[in-house]
């Protein structure tokens, strides 16, 4: 496995290095030798082509049986509307065709156009379509990740992975880490993968897949080998299809049978046993179908869903167990304080006072590079920290009118900490350091409580990590808030402890009520998600999906598990997580294999397989990406799980 393998190893079998890259000849060799970085299409059908295909279909061969017949006793008025019926059902299928493609063209346009690479020893820029294995390219803020790189160094460097993985905030990347054992994408803390965005930092990386053997090009060879899966409507219609022209043949052979025992008129006799069987075909069924589906269409339309398929229609109302994504489609994607410690005590950030807890609310929003202002930039945990401040009128740019940043440390990852530096309008400078708990604790020596400042105790010690503790067993992210008056060089160091905050991507709050409704009309609802079990697990048994930690298997135990053993033990489980797109896949294919009729609804490209793969995939319209809505066969306008 690549991402096992010790750096310089890996450079030395690409034959590259990270002070000079790639030779520009070793370039246009492997670029000749291996194909450009874009994903392969299978070659498309002709209209012709997809036009027959539609009438490969048991009931249509009776329908054109029926028309021939038709024909031979003069019937044209009859002929005419049965292959009338037979051309709108085509023409229909063929509108509905081409799905896959789709969401192929839909991967190209998130592939990134250029690339910075070092080759030759000299930084340049090129499209990303002439990357090439071993290529060392540069990455910063802002860029989209253009293959999949192995990372070879690594400055504050957080990626956004959430339609790729499901993880619901950027991910810090380090590239010194080496897994002993194989894991799942999200934990590939030393690795970027093409197509997603990087959000802060800096790093470099050196090329280890392009084109569709990267893991977002694995996702497009699924889509291209996932075939239509026919809806349980299309499987009674072809029933009935074949039942009706067994019916037909067992008619003509008893009339003409009779006909020879009988010694009459053994033409007449053919063609009336014919006339009878044809009698016995409802012609008329397909168009009643295609309309009453139609009809169907449209009402959906108007509680803001639009039907890709039209069987799809009668799917959803067929429906034993939903599927589901975690994030942006059971929570918010939008990360969220839900929970604050301080002057001793734990309650929830709206109970905040600004005359009362002024450094807490200071601190959290100066010590943060994000921005709501103009449009919600930057990253997700910071966001949360001035949304939290939202309500009480404190935003980062007006506090920073009075208390300009004057020095600052930058986050670090191995501090777990950053620290900025503000002229108060006396003249004076406070700094305020925010972090993980490990990281501000140990470098404080007093607490501030209710407006007064005194020493730091062992007992206010157990207090906080008692707090901190009680959050992240609610599966929320962590960060505690420290300052120091009259520090003007930002050293970390004697630091007055103010409070912590604990954020999570919480619940949609109508997710909680269609669940409790699914629940009651006997649908099973199940949670698929690439993000961590504990929050998987704390969002569900809100939720009311699952009850305990033995409804849940993480994605590392799907690996040791075949496709019959998952079977065996699908009914008892409510919650995957840390799963990759195969393992959506195989958890959809287990509960078809004990009769359930499944959606699957999400919005990631991650999700595009499930989606196709379930007997009907519901997508996003407004947070899904176009991968996920060309994949799907119906897609929510308003993104809400409550509309299924």
């Amino acid at each position: 496995m690549i991402n096992q393998k010790p750096l310089d190893p890996l450079l030395n079998e690409l034959g590259t290095s990270t002070q000079n890259g790639l030779s520009s000849e070793q370039a246009a060799q492997r670029l000749m030798q291996n194909g450009a970085n874009v994903f392969q299409a299978e070659k498309p059908k002709s209209k012709l082509r997809m036009f027959f295909e539609q009438l490969n279909d048991p009931m249509i061969y009776i329908l054109f049986a029926a028309a021939a017949v038709s024909l031979i006793l003069r019937e044209f008025s009859d002929a005419v509307i049965i292959l009338a019926v037979v051309l709108l059902n085509a023409i229909i299928g063929l509108v509905q065709e081409g799905k896959a493609q789709k969401a192929l063209d839909s991967l190209k346009k998130l592939s990134s156009p250029f690339a910075l690479v070092r080759r030759d020893g000299v930084v340049k820029e090129i499209p990303a379509q002439d990357l090439v294995v071993g290529d060392i390219v540069l990455l910063d803020a802002g860029r989209i990740v253009p293959a999949d790189l192995r990372l070879t160094s690594t400055h504050n460097l957080q990626i956004e992975e959430s339609a790729l993985t499901g993880e619901s905030v950027p991910v810090q990347k380090d590239h010194t880490f080496l897994p002993t054992k194989d894991v799942g994408l999200g934990d590939c803390v030393h690795m970027a993968f093409s197509s997603t965005n990087v959000t802060y930092g800096r790093g470099e990386g050196v090329v280890v897949a392009t084109g569709m053997q990267t893991e977002i090009g694995k996702i497009a060879s699924i889509i291209q080998g996932t075939p239509n899966e026919m809806t349980p409507l299309q499987k009674r219609l072809a029933e009935l299809g074949k039942v009706l022209g067994i019916l037909a043949v067992v008619i003509c052979l008893a009339m003409f049978g009779i006909a020879l025992l009988q010694g009459r008129d053994l033409a007449q006799m053919l063609l009336t046993a014919i006339s009878l069987a044809v009698a016995a075909i409802p012609e008329g069924l397909p168009a009643v179908v295609t309309i009453v589906l139609a009809l169907g269409v449209q009402r959906m339309v108007k509680v803001n869903t639009i039907v890709r398929r039209l069987p799809s229609v009668e799917t959803l109302g067929a429906v034993s167990v939903v599927c589901s994504d975690k994030t942006g489609t059971l929570t918010q994607n939008k990360m969220t304080v839900t929970r604050v410690y301080t002057n001793g005590q734990s309650f929830a950030p709206s109970a905040l006072d600004p005359q009362v807890h002024t450094h807490f609310l200071q601190g959290f929003v100066l010590c943060n590079d994000a921005s709501i202002q103009q449009g919600r930039i930057g990253d997700p945990t910071e966001i949360a920290l001035l949304d939290m401040a939202t309500p009480f009128s404190i935003s980062r740019e007006g506090l920073e009118e009075t208390l300009p940043r004057v020095n600052e440390l930058a986050f670090d990852s191995d501090r777990k900490r950053m620290t900025t530096v503000h002229r108060t309008p006396q003249g004076d400078v406070i700094a305020f350091t925010k972090g993980a708990v490990d990281g501000i604790l140990p470098l404080c020596t007093h607490i501030e409580e209710n407006g007064q400042v005194r020493p730091f105790t062992s007992e206010d010690s157990q207090n906080i990590l008692a707090a901190a503790g009680q959050m992240a067993r609610q599966a929320l992210r962590v960060l505690a808030l420290a300052c120091k008056p009259n520090d003007g060089t930002a050293t970390e160091q004697d630091l007055t402890f103010v409070g912590l905050v604990g954020m999570i991507d919480p619940p949609r709050p109508e997710a909680k009520d269609a669940v409790a409704s699914f629940k009651r009309a006997g649908i099973r609802t199940v949670m698929i998600t690439g993000d961590h079990k504990d929050t998987a697990l704390a969002i569900a048994e809100e939720l009311g999906i699952a009850e305990n930690e033995s409804q849940c298997m993480t994605g590392a135990e799907l690996s040791q598990m075949s496709q019959e053993d998952l079977n065996a033990v699908v009914d008892n489980l409510r919650v995957f997580a840390r799963v990759s797109p195969e393992h959506k896949v195989m958890i959809v294919k287990a509960l078809q294999s004990k009769g359930y009729i499944v959606s699957m609804t999400g919005d990631g490209v991650n999700d595009a397989p499930s989606l196709k793969t379930a007997d009907i995939g519901v997508a996003m319209g407004i947070t899904g990406t176009d991968v996920s809505k060309d994949a799907a066969d119906m897609v929510l306008t308003d993104d809400n799980f409550a509309t299924i």
